[in-house]
């Protein structure tokens, strides 16, 4: 229940009452286009599809700190406190549950709200409880769940990962490799919740967690909100490649100061970080396709923790390119953004989508849902697409999909026959 999630509660709050607009929430703000341009019928997805509405949404969350939602959006700095005091009563209702933690995945913070048990499935088992407790006391009909919590130290999928069976004695066992939040997904799917990682870590991206998702039918997505500096490569490489110009170098640095920049100032969580970031330019420009425009391509990124920039993160981008006979040219960036601001209409998407595709029986790794991310999910073997401009055709086509709606293919040959 930091800065993230609590600008997302915050945020809906304020929207309920008429005190801000949901912008940046493609659920609440975007459109989607049926049949023909001529046809002129460009519903709002949210009148499109039978989604959620925001008045029925109630919230609940873990944390290892005890501050309350009212008071951790205090702390987090995000939002105006003029705002927050007038959401004070529901913010302050909404208290942390104790959270499972573990400071080998997260070496820079440490804090008092901690679950205790013998075993990880005991750690499990008490998370499974707490949800069932929230629903009920809630009178909530369906749940879904959202990682918005720190990014744990990189590390790939073990042995204990390749099945579930094998999982589940490794959650008995207390094996090493299985991370706070692959216990958090274990018990929501264990309970049919579909569940969203908001984070770079290894959670349902494993052959046990997937197996799960699919036995008991329920939707997964992820990986990291794609926010800031991600976002704006997964704009403008698209269109460097459309035109067919090349590009020698793209050196990305972040100054940040919330919590998130705090974690990520140690180096294992840092380099789950730096695989999602970097793994983005390869996909979209496709160096074994364009080899002379491409193959050399110096791609690196740096994060460091710079504790007055608070949640308004910096992101200097350097590209190099090169167009016609090899002449280079340069195209510098300065963004400065502000990250709980930009993700938390994603996490808003992020739950309304995974509800839906709940209702329409949809189940296993929802590939629609890669416009958010940084590290989209994919079936195995299938290389993810990071072209955002794809990546929302296929989600509104998707949508179209569900309501038996043609799909728009933008061919348009149909108007001059």
């Amino acid at each position: 229940m930091g800065a993230v999630a609590t600008t997302f509660i915050a945020g809906v709050e304020a929207v309920k009452r008429g005190l801000g607009v949901p912008v940046g929430s493609l659920t609440q703000l975007g459109t989607v286009r049926l049949g023909k341009r001529t046809d002129n019928n460009t519903p709002k997805i949210k009148d499109f599809v039978p989604l959620t509405p925001l008045e029925c949404l109630t919230f609940g969350a873990w944390d290892i700190f005890e501050d309350n939602a009212y008071e951790a959006a205090v702390h987090a700095k995000v939002l105006e406190k003029s705002l927050l005091d007038q959401l004070k009563e529901p913010l302050s209702a909404i208290k942390p549950m104790k959270a499972v933690f573990d400071q080998t995945y997260i070496k820079r913070i440490d804090g008092p709200n901690v679950k205790s048990a013998p075993s990880k499935m005991d750690l499990a088992e008490a998370l499974m409880t707490d949800i069932q407790d929230f629903k009920r006391a809630n009178n909530c009909d369906r749940l879904v769940m959202i990682w918005c919590g720190s990014t744990e130290v990189f590390h790939r999928s073990g042995p204990v990962h390749q099945n579930l069976e094998t999982f589940e004695e490794g959650l008995r066992n207390n094996d090493a490799d299985i991370a706070p939040s692959q216990i958090y997904a274990y018990a929501a799917l264990k309970l049919g919740v579909p569940y969203a990682n908001g984070a770079p870590n290894l959670t349902t991206d494993t052959p046990a967690l997937l197996e799960l998702a699919r036995q008991n039918g329920v939707p997964v997505c992820g990986k990291d909100f794609k926010t800031g500096q991600t976002f704006m490569k997964t704009l403008l490489a698209p269109g460097f490649k459309a035109r067919m110009l090349g590009m020698s170098g793209w050196f990305s640095t972040n100054i940040l100061g919330n919590r998130d920049g705090e974690v990520l100032e140690d180096p294992g969580s840092f380099k789950s970080k730096e695989e999602t970031k970097l793994s983005v330019l390869e996909q979209i420009l496709q160096p074994n396709l364009y080899p002379e425009l491409y193959k050399d391509l110096y791609h690196a990124v740096r994060i460091n923790y710079y504790p007055p920039r608070g949640d308004s993160k910096e992101g200097w981008d350097n590209i190099d390119i090169f167009g016609w006979l090899g002449y280079p040219m340069q195209i510098k960036i300065d963004f400065l953004c502000r990250d709980s601001i930009l993700a938390a209409p994603l996490v808003l998407d992020l739950v309304l989508f995974l509800d839906l595709a709940q209702r329409s029986g949809m189940k296993g790794i929802q590939e629609w849902l890669s416009f958010y991310f940084k590290a989209p999910m994919t079936a195995p073997g299938l290389y993810p697409e990071h072209d955002i401009f794809i990546q929302l055709m296929k989600l509104k086509n998707t949508l179209r999909w569900m309501q038996g709606e043609d799909l728009i293919t933008h061919l348009g040959l149909e108007y001059y026959d």
